[in-house]
């Protein structure tokens, strides 16, 4: 159980595996999340499920190497074992059929947005696809999105590769030519998907976005992954991730999201100078 089988980068610090976890991949749905920890010392980290296979018994999780957790999972390599994974996780979301969708996905997120987006094609919807990332070699899941997607744009902050710009400025010129859609539906940073709900707001486009806040136990008992949603206070871990992205009150999440920065960071600074020990 919990035995990495695979495991693959995609970008500079984006790191693909595939983890043996049968009860799981029996479970999944669409949406939702694990929580894991790399050793019994190690934080707790929700992550998306990407994909999952009942037969194997197999689920694939993306990850950016960011803090000191996800870079010691980021060290471990294929016959390695997770210490414990915990899942699925969260509300599955709402997959929609035959309609027209928008599906947006920024950053290590992208990974999120093709697993809706290839749900939503599945079920017989038209997709537009807007992926971005800071520079092309940033960019992931080209190749498969394309496979499903009606249309893809692709957009970087730099230019490197498709529109320069953000998707939200992508979105915002479709609906200004009359483009309609059934769906908008947005995973990535806090502050892209607040762009995005601005966005869409005035054409009143139905518009989801998945959060994924900070979270320690996934059970909705510690409070941790607390977001207001319409004015109520919801958690992630069990109201979510999805929620309607008009509602949401996104300047009280990016605070809370950077609440414990200045401990992440030397949480890092700990893990570095501990492995150089360890080198000499």
């Amino acid at each position: 159980m919990n035995e990495i089988v695979f495991k693959e980068e995609l970008a500079p610090g984006v790191k693909l595996i595939k983890v043996r976890a049968p009860l799981i991949a029996r479970k999944a749905r669409s949406g939702q999340f694990v929580i894991l920890r790399v050793n019994e010392d190690d934080e707790r980290i929700p992550l998306d499920l990407i994909d999952w296979n009942p037969k194997d018994g197999v689920i694939t999780l993306v990850f950016k190497e960011v803090g000191a957790s996800t870079k010691d999972l980021g060290s471990l390599e294929v016959g390695d074992f997770i210490h414990d994974l915990v899942g699925p996780l969260g509300k599955p979301s709402k997959i929609i059929s035959n309609g027209r969708v928008c599906i947006i996905g920024g950053g290590v997120a992208i990974a999120a947005a093709y697993e809706r987006a290839r749900r939503m094609k599945e079920a017989g919807s038209n997709v537009v696809a807007i992926i971005s990332a800071r520079t092309a070699k940033d960019l992931i899941y080209k190749d498969e999105f394309k496979k499903i997607s009606d249309r893809l744009i692709i957009a970087t902050d730099d230019g490197s590769e498709g529109v320069r710009g953000y998707p939200n400025n992508v979105l915002r010129n479709m609906l200004e030519l009359g483009e309609k859609f059934d769906l908008v539906y947005a995973v990535g940073p806090v502050i892209l998907m607040r762009e995005i709900a601005e966005t869409t707001k005035p054409y009143k486009i139905k518009t989801v976005v998945s959060l994924n806040p900070l979270m320690v136990d996934g059970t909705g008992m510690c409070g941790c992954c607390r977001v207001t949603v319409g004015g109520k206070s919801m958690f992630a871990c069990v109201d979510g991730p999805d929620f309607d992205a008009h509602l949401v009150d996104f300047e009280e999440l990016i605070a809370r999201t950077q609440m414990y920065r200045e401990e992440e960071e030397v949480a890092l600074k700990i893990m570095v100078k501990h492995r150089c020990k360890n080198w000499k």
